[in-house]
């Protein structure tokens, strides 16, 4: 292959593994996909995942606690419907979690620091002991979910991360793609929402969800990293 050809490739493929990427820039309220950035703290690292689950970036990706006081904060109420949209579809596989934390005031001015996130919603791989193993979060550009209608009212930042495990059988090859949108509930209940986790602090990249080898040999079962979801 001529030096041309080879660079050429190279290029391609690194073009290829960009747009790859996506980020969840919009949160869905009811019927309504918002605008972008509008009530989703924009990070600065373009569409690039998170590899470090000890880094401050992993709680609101890369930019995402500069960014707050900008964020607008959307009204939803307890029992509602609310999601994610991305600015281009899942491409890899991989479980999604999502995460809330009550801010004591605004959430703009909130950093989710400490134990204060509990998992509400979660999409898990298919297994059927070890034959195959299916991802129902691939190729989707959007997801929606209820709030438990007993969360207490207030303002809370809402965390989404996909965890992409196709190059996940060593130490830090799982990559995060992570938001974090900022949305005021009303008409909430008395809820207790547990189990409680600092982010980061939640995972040590070593648990069997985030450390595996999805395709060879194929995974009986799946743990999906995280606490319980709480649902009210």
């Amino acid at each position: 292959m001529k030096l041309t050809e080879l660079l050429a490739a190279v290029v391609a493929l690194s073009a290829a593994g960009v747009s790859a990427h996506y980020r969840f820039d919009a949160l869905i309220v009811g019927s309504t996909t918002t605008a972008p950035y509008q009530y989703v703290r924009q990070n600065t690292n373009y569409n690039s995942p998170i590899t470090d689950v000890t880094s401050l970036d992993f709680r609101c990706n890369a930019g995402g606690l500069a960014s707050a006081a900008a964020t607008q904060t959307v009204t939803a109420a307890a029992g509602s419907t609310v999601g994610w949209a991305l600015d281009q579809a899942i491409f890899h596989p991989g479980p999604i979690n999502v995460y809330m934390a009550k801010a004591p005031g605004n959430a703009a001015s909130f950093d989710g620091s400490g134990s204060v996130w509990f998992k509400v919603y979660e999409i898990r791989p298919v297994t059927n002991g070890g034959t195959s193993i299916t991802w129902p979060a691939d190729n989707i550009s959007s997801f929606t979910f209820q709030l438990p209608s007993s969360l207490p009212s207030g303002q809370y930042l809402v965390r989404v991360e996909h965890i992409a495990l196709h190059s996940a059988s060593t130490f830090g090859g799982a990559q995060f793609y992570i938001s974090c949108g900022q949305i005021n509930v009303t008409g909430g209940g008395s809820g207790n929402p547990g189990p409680l986790v600092a982010i980061p602090g939640v995972y040590t990249g070593r648990e069997p969800g985030i450390m595996l080898n999805i395709y060879y040999p194929i995974p009986a079962t799946y743990t999906q990293p995280g606490p319980a979801v709480w649902r009210g």
